[in-house]
Formats: C-alpha cells, sequence, structure tokens
C-alpha cells in the first residue's frame, strides 16, 4: 500500500503500509497488513523576546490568509481582595465591550463587524486573554484596535451597568439548577473564603464595587508588559511580524506594582456529610477529599491520570458507569474527578445525579468501587486500552497553530516545562496496573469522604444518617456575603477545582 501523508493544523503524519499493493485485497488481507511506528512530529513555535522584555511564541502557517494575535496576562481574580472580585472579574469582558478612550462601544463594534474582526477575551483565577482573527489584509487594523482596548479602555458607564445587571440576573437565579448550587457550595465548603470558594453575589456587585477608579485600578496591575506573553499563528513572517508587535506593545503602561503570589487555599480535612434540602425527584451527590497530588513530572502523577480514567473520568467505559448506570440503573452518569494543580493539593471523589430513591444506594455503590481501586489493580487490558484512547487522542492537542502556540503559553504561565506534553505523553505509556493499585492506595480514602447533597431528605431510600452524621445547610437569602462554610452557601455553575 502506498505511503499516505495526512495534514493536521501544521503536523504531518506518514503512514506506510506494507505487505499488500494498493488494491483489493479482502478481510484477510486487511488484518494481516502491517504498519510502521506512527511519527508525530508537532510543529514548535519560535519564540522572540521584545524590545521591552515582552515574550512572542510565533507560529507560521501559509494555509490560509488569515492571522491571530493573543496577548495573555498573569492576573486575574485569585490575585486581588474580595473587594476587587468583581472588577476583577468584568475587565476581560469590559475591555472588549466598554468601548476605547477615541471610539465609543457602537463605533468599535461597528469597526469590528467593517473587518469581519472576531475577538475573544476571558480570563480565569490567576490569567488573562485577549485575542484577534482576522485576514491578513486587515491585521493592521485589528492589531490598532487591540492595542487601543488593552492600552486605553473607556470603560463606558452604560455598558459596565449592562455587565452588573446580567450578573445580578445569575446571582438571582443561581439556585434554579441543584447542579450548579451542589458544586458552587461543594466548593464554598471545601475552599472557604478562597478565590476557589467565592462565588458572585448581590454584595459583590454593589454600583461602587464597578467604579471607573476600581476597574482602572485593576487593570493597571494586569494589563502590563511584565505580565504578558504574546502568541502570534498566520501566513505572516516572523521578520514582517516584529515591527508590528512591537508597535502592540508600545506605550503600554509599566504595571503599577508586581502581582502578589495566589493564597494558597486552607482545604477542609475533615469528613462529613452535608445536605442542602430541596423539594426535587433528583438529587445531586458531590463528594471528595483532599489528595496531596501535584502536576509534576513523576510516575505516581502519571498513575493517577490513568487510574482516574478508568475509574470514572473515562466515560461509558470507567468502572462508575458500568457500574451505577449499567448494572444498576442508579444513574444517566456518574464520574470520578481528581485535580491535579501545580502550587497546592487538588481534590479526588466523584460526582453523580440520580432518582431520590436511589440516592444512598448510589453512594454506597460509588464508596465501594472507590474502595476496589486501592486493593486490586485494575487488568493490564484497562490499562492499554486507556492509554491507547490518551495517546491516539494526543493529536487533539494540536488541531491548529492558535492552539499549539496557546498551549505553549499557558505550559510557560502555569509552571510547567515546555516540554510538558511529550513528557506526559512518554510518562503515561509507563504506568502499569500495580502503579495505579499503589495511587490509589496512598491518595484514596472513601471513608473520608466529604459528601455534599442536594435533594429532598423525605423521599430518600434511606436516612443520610446512615453514612455518617448530617449537617444540614441553609442557602441565605440573595445578597448575604458567604462567612461561614456551614451556614453560608450561593450557587453558580462550576465543577469542584
Amino acid at each position: 500500500m502506498k505511503a499516505v501523508a495526512m495534514w493536521t493544523a501544521g503536523v504531518t503524519l506518514a503512514v506506510l503500509a506494507t505487505g499488500a499493493e494498493a488494491q483489493d485485497i479482502g478481510k484477510e488481507g486487511v488484518i494481516r497488513l502491517s504498519f510502521e511506528p506512527l511519527e508525530f512530529h508537532p510543529p514548535d513555535p519560535t519564540e522572540h523576546v521584545l524590545s521591552n522584555g515582552v515574550h512572542v511564541f510565533h507560529l507560521e502557517d501559509r494555509t490560509l490568509p488569515l492571522m491571530t494575535v493573543s496577548a495573555h496576562f498573569r492576573g486575574g481574580v485569585s490575585k486581588f481582595p474580595r473587594t476587587y472580585y468583581a472588577a476583577a472579574t468584568a475587565l476581560p469582558s469590559l475591555l472588549r465591550s466598554g468601548g476605547t478612550i477615541a471610539l465609543p462601544p457602537d463605533s468599535l463594534d461597528s469597526l469590528m463587524e467593517l473587518y469581519a474582526i472576531g475577538t475573544s477575551f476571558g480570563g480565569g483565577g490567576e490569567s488573562s486573554f485577549a485575542s484577534v482573527n482576522t485576514l491578513t489584509r486587515h491585521l493592521d487594523v485589528a492589531l490598532d484596535l487591540l492595542g487601543d482596548m488593552l492600552k486605553r479602555p473607556r470603560f463606558d458607564s452604560a455598558l459596565v451597568e449592562v455587565w452588573r445587571g446580567r450578573q445580578l440576573e445569575a446571582v438571582r437565579r443561581n439556585d434554579d439548577d441543584s447542579g450548579r448550587l451542589a458544586f458552587s457550595a461543594f466548593n464554598r465548603l471545601m475552599y472557604g473564603d478562597h478565590p476557589i470558594g467565592w462565588e458572585m453575589n448581590a454584595a459583590d456587585l454593589e454600583p461602587e464595587d464597578l467604579s471607573r477608579e476600581r476597574l482602572e485600578w485593576v487593570h493597571q496591575r494586569v494589563i502590563c508588559p511584565d505580565n504578558l506573553i504574546l502568541g502570534v499563528t498566520g501566513d505572516v513572517p516572523w521578520v514582517d511580524m516584529l515591527p508590528r508587535v512591537e508597535r502592540l506593545v508600545a506605550g503600554l503602561p509599566s504595571c503599577a506594582e508586581p502581582l502578589p503570589r495566589s493564597p494558597v487555599p486552607a482545604i477542609r480535612r475533615e469528613s462529613g456529610v452535608f445536605l442542602i434540602p430541596r423539594p426535587l425527584d433528583q438529587s445531586t451527590v458531590v463528594m471528595a477529599h483532599v489528595a496531596n497530588m501535584r502536576r509534576e513530572d513523576n510516575p505516581a502523577y502519571y498513575a493517577s491520570r490513568i487510574g482516574n480514567s478508568i475509574l470514572g473520568s473515562g466515560g461509558l467505559s470507567s468502572r462508575l458507569m458500568e457500574r451505577v448506570r449499567t448494572e444498576k440503573g442508579y444513574a444517566y452518569s456518574a464520574s470520578s474527578l481528581w485535580t491535579t494543580p501545580v502550587k497546592h493539593d487538588g481534590l479526588v471523589g466523584a460526582t453523580t445525579s440520580t432518582k431520590s430513591g436511589t440516592t444512598v444506594a448510589a453512594i454506597r455503590l460509588i464508596l465501594s468501587t472507590m474502595d476496589e481501586m486501592t486493593t486490586s489493580p485494575p487488568s493490564a487490558e484497562d490499562v492499554s486500552r486507556t492509554v491507547d484512547e490518551i495517546v491516539n487522542g494526543f493529536v487533539f492537542n494540536f488541531e491548529s497553530p492558535a492552539q499549539i502556540v496557546s498551549r505553549k503559553i499557558a505550559l510557560r504561565m502555569g509552571g510547567l516545562p515546555d516540554d510538558w506534553l511529550e513528557r506526559y505523553l512518554a510518562g503515561i505509556q509507563r504506568v502499569s496496573p500495580e502503579d495505579i493499585r499503589q495511587v490509589f492506595k496512598r491518595h484514596l480514602h472513601p471513608d473520608q469522604m466529604v459528601i455534599m447533597v442536594v435533594g429532598n431528605p423525605e423521599a430518600l431510600d434511606e436516612p443520610l444518617e446512615n453514612l455518617g452524621p448530617v449537617t444540614v445547610l441553609q442557602v441565605p437569602d440573595l445578597g448575604t456575603t458567604p462567612s461561614d462554610a456551614t451556614s453560608s452557601l450561593r450557587g453558580g455553575q462550576r465543577s469542584p477545582h
């Protein structure tokens, strides 16, 4: 069979089949086909440093006359006190929607539409980003507009009020979804008064919380050269991009002060059973405990990734799905979670939603399935299948040049080595069944779970007290600022961190 070459986002995959000609060879001939090892060589962006010290990752791609330029900033809600929570959350959105000193919001929108410039603005706990996507012939216009939004935001008062109104409406609707309520309440319970546990409430959204002074205060500490890494992809070579990105960052004010380190959370370590009563036919269950596993290059970390997939994060073939859904029919879905931050401990546990009459039975089944993982290693076939699924899907980390560059920047900003994905791919292929049993034995303790149930206690299959002493949590009136994790919880859509 002739060699077949495939181009995927700048990645060349060459597959050579031998032992048969390119013709109809039948089923047996297909079975006998042999293949040389797949060679996978993702393109590597080049790194440059501008005159003001800003780092730029550039990946040229001449496939289409398109350019994507992204600005990634260290700095998000976790870097600021709670009094600046709304301003830090709103900043990325208002950079785009709030206009610039030179252009009111409607004029900015008209130019974006006229030149067909796509934008994306957002942020997370420790970072914020802004990007433009444009036809190459409109690149200079797009960069001028991006620079104006970043350097000279207007923070138009009418658009600030629109953002505040939307947030207030979201707060009013927070408790309508039992899943959102369960996850946000669980985060609040586990992390307390820490940015991971914060949820927006009416007390965060007073007009003064989004005053121009507060927005500018946050802007001066985030949108500045010391925090910035640029990403550039498209069909313009670096020699032509250099003066353009130099102009983009020129005039960007220096940081008002260095950002503080994000606080290390004091995660709850006491087990317990918690109930938020709701008159529902279905219960949402979230359970987890602290796990001191970090995202780092060591065998235990890689074993935890494969083990977590086998336990419950791997979809229909996982243990929890087989037991909870297929065998017992307790729930449509059940999944495990094992978070592995770089700088602090994470959580290991599971989530599910089940009808009220099978709530405690589903919890017991999840706990017993977890316990099995601590005593008996998975089969070699399960490990091999899981590794193959990850390896075979690895190419999807490199679907587009912009994705490749964004991942490179994320690794740099997250404190991980530039070759982290390659290390990860090699590490998971060395995991054995006994490695998985050992890592679960050391880090998973079903009897130490914090169990959160949102549901109707009168309709459960058996009293929750059979699992341990129960603390009933009441959601406060709208506008209350949480101060006690056992009595003051708000809802919001997030899974456990």
